[in-house]
């Protein structure tokens, strides 16, 4: 078949007519409200940030929230309806030199009636000398500053600074919000890939739905490879969607808010016997790099303050493992560590002896300096035994049933009551023991099992 013949300057293919454009998830930015996705916790009908949109009032905000939520587009919508300049600042790469420029050209823009919206992305990465240049400024208002983080601005930027913000959580878009969006560009003639006549299957929607992970500009960069792939009048089913998909990332950095939120889910699955939740989470810890040995850690830790003495075999398995990992390295060795989080999981919980500890150092430190009552002292010498150390002290072998009720505490905490066993696991079997302690020291000395 002869090719159609193409007038001049006509592309040859769709693509080419977008070449050098901006990708789609660039095009498809929402251009007002009623375009934007999710978020409907801030932009539903009547909610303030809404309002102040509505109305055009420009505050100084910060926008807390997941890649792709739509932090950079609200600044933009922001800025928009209050008619103010847009100057976007990068933590990263611009320094105190670039923001005595924007502050200079922001004095000369309000002498002509016009405000300046300064939009500092990864905020959380401002130094301490950008935050401080920039204070005074969003004070006097000369700058409106909306700024965005994914980490938890409570511990990344400034108190000062912050206080002069008002912070806005964003949450991460659902499936079904994703879908849409993906729905939306495959519609679009205009900004979208509407003219490619494309046929998609729910399957292949759903797969890069599930990929994004509720980030919007994620999804709409995988249709857009997806849309290449096959091609103007192409059909995308779920295989060449996850063909044209790059592997998820893990969502997980060892050095910030993650790295604590999965750990302590891991404890909280373990905490709540919940073998399934404890293993995914530890899946998803080592999948992204963890040490394993910092994860063996804190499962030392859970066994001794989690389990304690409901399951006294919790603490030795969990430090076989640890030893079972250094032995064996990755991948091998990992199975340990999964064994150890199911035992954990699955065995009887007890913070008895975590408690009774907390009690035991709060004692101590009320009472440090009560004498160690004469029978308890150790008496080496002939002086020590002249002035009573030891005197008085019966040792419990010498009784018939090794045991002869004695003082342990000082006087004044003889009554002092730190440690009780729970009515479950091994701990039922502490608690008939110490019930036959009790009992054997009501009846006094003397009195021993025949």
């Amino acid at each position: 078949m002869t090719p159609a013949r193409r007038a001049p300057g006509e592309p040859d293919s769709l693509f080419a007519a977008h070449a050098g454009a901006a990708p789609l998830a660039a095009r498809m930015r929402p251009r007002t409200l009623a375009e934007f996705a999710g978020q409907q916790h801030l932009l539903g009908d009547g909610k303030p940030l809404r309002t102040a949109i509505e109305a055009g009032r420009a505050s100084s905000v910060l926008f807390w929230g997941p890649p792709g939520s739509g932090k950079t587009t609200l600044a933009r919508l922001i800025a928009a309806t209050a008619q103010a300049e847009f100057v976007p600042f990068s933590a990263v790469t611009d320094g105190v030199p670039r923001l005595r420029e924007i502050v200079a050209t922001a004095r000369e823009r309000r002498q002509l009636g016009v405000a300046t919206l300064l939009f500092v992305d990864e905020i959380h990465r401002f130094n301490r000398a950008q935050q401080d240049a920039l204070l005074p400024h969003v004070e006097t208002g000369l700058l409106t500053l909306i700024g965005a983080t994914t980490e938890n601005p409570s511990f990344e930027v400034n108190p000062a600074l912050l206080s002069r913000l008002r912070v806005f959580v964003l949450q991460r878009l659902d499936i079904a919000a994703i879908a849409a969006l993906l729905r939306q560009a495959l519609a679009d003639r205009e900004r979208g890939l509407g003219a490619m006549a494309l046929r998609i299957d729910d399957a292949a929607l759903e797969a890069i739905a599930v990929h994004a992970n509720g980030d919007a500009r994620r999804a709409l960069t995988a249709l857009e490879a997806a849309a290449e792939d096959v091609g103007p009048g192409g059909h995308i089913t779920a295989e060449r969607a996850r063909e044209a998909m790059q592997l998820r990332v893990l969502r997980y950095d060892k050095g910030r808010e993650e790295h604590y939120n999965t750990i302590s889910a891991l404890h909280k699955a373990m905490r709540g016997s919940d073998p399934q939740g404890a293993l995914y989470w530890l899946a998803r810890m080592l999948a992204a790099g963890e040490d394993p040995l910092y994860v063996a850690r804190r499962l030392v830790r859970f066994a001794s303050e989690d389990v304690g003495l409901a399951d006294p075999q919790a603490l030795p398995l969990v430090l076989a493992a640890r030893d079972a990992y250094q032995y064996l390295g990755s991948p091998e060795g990992e199975l340990a560590l999964a064994e150890a989080v199911v035992y954990l999981a699955t065995a009887p919980k007890s913070n008895r002896v975590y408690t009774a500890w907390k009690e035991a150092l709060a004692l101590a430190q009320q009472h440090p300096d009560l004498e160690v009552p004469l029978h308890l002292r150790n008496a080496p010498t002939a002086l020590m035994k002249a002035l009573d150390y030891g005197k008085g002290y019966q040792y419990a072998h010498d009784a018939p049933d090794a045991y002869v009720p004695q003082r342990y505490l000082p006087d004044a905490i003889a009554d002092a009551v730190l440690y009780t066993p729970g009515d479950f696991g091994f701990e039922r079997e502490i608690a008939k023991r110490l019930a036959w302690w009790n009992a054997r020291r009501e009846r006094g000395p003397g009195d021993g099992v025949q």
